[in-house]
């Protein structure tokens, strides 16, 4: 997955001319934040939240705290928290200005908030679920928060012949599998990983989305059957040295197995095309790199016995993955 950085920030709102200016120490007011009704009880930003406080009032404290804490998406992370404990859209936090917070739901945003701003928990991890494609996946610290840059290995994959053998190597949350599956039923889909805890993860989703994906407990391809017409891999990439660079999301909460590969971060992916240049049938390779990584990704590609490589950039224009067909006999 891209893990340099946190994950794609949404731009912040800009000033609208004409606009009343913020008198220096007021309040902000919140961009879109419901209007406080008369009578509803106050939140003071870093006070304990009050039962009966409508959501505009609460976003607002929480906005403040996750601000305070780091976060670079504070309104959008308080907005998702909110919604995940009462249980409702996120679109209706912005439109019912009826809504409030009571109850349990007061003691479970606050925990939610402080999981967040203090401990800089992925919301991901905090909601137990991620939005990939056209699913919604459960994830905890099992394996990593699936990224939208891993989506391109699934369009890679899309045009391959009906009946096509796929495995998904280090599949972690079972993501790329799963999507895969989900829009091209007739592939027959398999997902490998070396940690057990993240194919019991894979597992789960497949069972409560109801796709058929096998699962096999493998470091890469060792012990797989060869048997696969592709290979999709979004292995570890992150170089050693880049530890210091990432965002407290991924260095503390998210799984390190599945993040470093070595001085320059290729060791997992030169394993894995070592491994496949003995192995006749695949015909097709996707795998996801790193920043710059792709030039020595390529040359590996072709040394690996594939004729026609390809790089495809992210919607950052990174280049983001490599694909590789046409197997030299």
């Amino acid at each position: 997955m891209s893990v340099a950085g946190a994950p794609p920030q949404t731009p912040g709102a800009k000033q609208t001319p004409g606009a009343p200016q913020q008198t220096p120490g007021a309040p902000q007011q919140t961009p879109g934040a419901p209007q406080q009704t008369p009578g509803a009880p106050q939140q003071t930003p870093g006070a304990p939240l009050q039962t009966g406080t409508r959501v505009g009032e609460a976003i607002a404290g929480a906005v403040t705290a996750i601000a305070a804490g780091g976060c670079e998406t504070p309104r959008l992370d308080a907005e998702l928290l909110l919604a995940h404990v009462l249980g409702v859209e996120r679109e209706r936090l912005l439109s019912d200005e009826r809504l409030e917070v009571r109850g349990g739901a007061v003691r479970a945003f606050q925990l939610a908030v402080r999981r967040r701003a203090i401990e800089r928990e992925p919301v991901a991890y905090i909601v137990g679920r991620r939005a990939f494609r056209r699913l919604q996946l459960g994830v905890d610290r099992r394996a990593l928060i699936p990224r939208p840059e891993s989506e391109l290995l699934v369009e890679a994959a899309l045009e391959l012949p009906a009946g096509a053998r796929v495995l998904d190597v280090g599949t972690g949350c079972g993501a790329i599998a799963l999507a895969l599956k989900h829009e091209r039923p007739d592939l027959v889909l398999s997902g490998s990983d070396c940690s057990s805890a993240a194919l019991d993860l894979a597992a789960e989703n497949a069972a409560r989305l109801g796709l058929d994906v096998r699962w096999l407990h493998a470091d890469q391809l060792s012990g797989v059957p060869d048997e696969f017409d592709a290979v999709l891999a979004n292995l570890p990439y992150v170089a050693d040295a880049e530890r210091r660079s990432l965002a407290p999301e991924i260095l503390r909460h998210e799984p390190p197995g599945a993040l470093f590969a070595g001085p320059d971060g290729l060791a997992a992916i030169a394993a894995l095309l070592a491994q496949l240049a003995r192995r006749a049938t695949v015909a097709m390779l996707a795998l996801e790199v790193g920043a710059g990584q792709a030039p020595a990704v390529v040359r590996m590609t072709q040394a690996a016995g594939f004729a026609h490589v390809r790089r495809e950039r992210d919607l950052a224009g990174i280049e983001r993955i490599v694909v590789g067909e046409g197997r030299r006999r």
